[in-house]
């Protein structure tokens, strides 16, 4: 028989954006819906303007100060506590924060990541004790959520992400290595989203005991907000959208807000390589834009085409982009909007004034740069490079008649990407570095749109099983392999989408919304994440081996 439940989680950043965002809030909704009491910490200081948030609590003074937005300390209530850590926020990817000196985790120093830790298991253990206890707790990534829960005296169950391991534990393994196996002992279930997770895991902490408790529990798709939409509603749906981004004169406050979508050049314009603007966050936006970007994407004559994800090189934004001429070129009249934010976003921008101008020395240039324009050291974009070298003929031709068919809406709410996908035609998930998972694909498969994704890691495995449901016709169009021919790969795949049948292709979206609804739903995985926590390991799937 049912009962309802305390449910304690642990997530160190906001509650909206991107990855590892999206992913406690989606579960801390789906535990609420189960009828579960749940007691979310993070560092999103807003959080109590949420509309599925129904106590906020601050620690003011050191006094902890909980304001009621709705009735709390009821079954399928959400109280989201933000603990004071002081000035600095540890990261995996450097970003921008508002009110916060960002330090990515290895930047710190020892004593700043005893203040990180000290700091949030006291909180934990305040709200804990004011409670009388908690009956599952889970945390996020595998430093430092569950090192704090351990430490806090809980028994909990712990999710890696990815880039907790990419970032941080793996290339810096002597100093976080005894984090990572203080979590991992200590915890009675780690979650992963996919084979590729749990090898990487393995090469941070190999142990056999710790593997016996690592167990595959994918993320979930609102199935609801990510639904398909007629072909013929499409263009309403996106104009409604931008008309209610118009409106708003009033953006999130300043705590999470930047400029993130900057001016846009004219295509004749060449910035700095170097320019690189330090707004206070990176997660405000400028609604304006976006409502044009949308106004553009309806307008098409032809197919859209989308990109969802952060502005960092490891996305693989400039193959996309190289590759769009070759698709307009088969496609007149198609359209590609572009919705992220991130620290390579001007370079992307540069790139494509330069791609649409036909300034192919310029593109060159960008490709040697690599990763110096996004502020890390150099690295050529290899993939990139090979394509001009042997760029196929006409292409030029093809990069000057896309002019114009390419906008930049900045980032978008969950929702609000919730509701432009399923407008879209194809999407495309373009990644060069390891995907835990790759989210943003499910979503566009459960609104019948095609998710064309870089074969490999997370994102090999979910075009695998997507593959394995579609009209043969369909079933090698959903990944392409990197390498130097990438960039024509990706043209070639959306090409073919494009061109299929009319029958054949509702067929195929029809099967990508039934397996991504069958496979991947919010509520299944808040009961995976429940079973681990309760040590209940027999109840979940293992991890296959890659």
């Amino acid at each position: 028989m049912f009962s309802a439940i305390r449910v304690l989680l642990f997530h160190g950043y906001l509650l909206r954006g991107t990855g590892s965002n999206v992913y406690n809030a989606s579960l801390a909704r789906a535990f609420a819906r189960l009828g579960h009491e749940v007691h979310l910490f993070c560092q999103d200081r807003v959080a109590g303007s949420l509309p599925w948030v129904d106590r906020f609590g601050r620690w003011l003074d050191g006094r902890l100060e909980i304001q009621a937005a709705a009735e709390g300390g009821r079954a399928g209530s959400i109280a989201v506590y933000v603990p004071d850590i002081g000035g600095v926020l540890p990261v995996y990817v450097a970003d921008r924060y508002e009110g916060f000196e960002v330090k990515t985790f290895p930047e710190l120093t020892d004593a700043e990541l005893d203040a990180y830790l000290d700091a949030n298991v006291a909180a934990v253990r305040e709200v804990v004790e004011s409670l009388g206890g908690v009956d599952a707790a889970i945390a996020s990534h595998l430093v430092m959520g569950p090192v704090i829960l351990a430490r806090a005296g809980l028994r909990f169950a712990f999710k890696v992400h990815g880039s907790d391991l990419s970032y941080t534990v793996l290339p810096h393994l002597q100093r976080f290595r005894p984090y990572a196996e203080e979590a991992a002992s200590s915890a009675t279930g780690i979650l992963v989203s996919s084979a590729h997770v749990a090898a990487r895991l393995r090469q941070a902490v190999d142990d056999p005991q710790i593997e016996a408790k690592v167990r595959l529990v994918p993320p979930g798709v609102d199935a609801e907000l990510f639904a398909p939409l007629a072909r013929e509603e499409a263009a309403a749906r996106v104009l409604a959208l931008a008309g209610e981004l118009g409106e708003r004169r009033v953006e999130p406050p300043a705590s999470i807000r930047s400029m993130d979508v900057r001016t846009v050049r004219s295509r004749d314009a060449k910035p700095s390589p170097d320019a690189r603007p330090a707004p206070p966050s990176a997660w405000a936006r400028e609604t304006g834009q976006a409502a044009a970007a949308m106004e553009h994407f309806a307008a098409a004559d032809g197919p859209r085409v989308v990109f969802v994800g952060k502005l960092i090189v490891s996305k693989g934004m400039d193959l996309l982009l190289a590759a769009w001429p070759l698709v307009h070129r088969e496609n007149p009249g198609a359209r590609l909007l572009v919705v992220g934010f991130g620290e390579y976003e001007l370079a992307v921008r540069r790139l494509w004034a330069a791609l649409e101008a036909a300034r192919i020395d310029e593109v060159r240039e960008i490709a040697a740069r690599g990763r110096a324009l996004e502020g890390g050291p150099a690295g050529a974009l290899h993939m990139l490079g090979a394509f001009f070298d042997e760029r196929p003929a006409g292409y030029g031709e093809a990069a000057r008649g896309a002019a114009g068919s390419v906008a930049f809406a900045g980032r978008l709410e969950h929702d609000e990407v919730g509701r432009l996908v399923p407008a879209a035609d194809a999407l495309v998930v373009p990644s060069t570095f390891p995907e835990s998972f790759g989210m943003v694909a499910v979503e566009a498969a459960a609104a019948g749109v095609l998710p064309v994704s870089a074969e490999h890691s997370g994102l090999a495995e979910i075009s695998r099983t997507l593959a394995s449901e579609l009209p043969s016709e369909a079933g090698d169009l959903v990944s392409f392999p990197l390498g130097d021919g990438a960039v024509e790969a990706i043209a070639e795949r959306v090409n073919g989408w494009l061109a299929l049948d009319a029958a054949v292709r509702r067929r195929a979206r029809a099967a990508l919304s039934q397996t991504a609804r069958r496979l991947w739903s919010w509520e299944g995985v808040a009961r995976g994440v429940l079973a681990a926590s309760a040590g209940r390991l027999d109840d979940l799937p293992p991890v296959p081996r890659e």
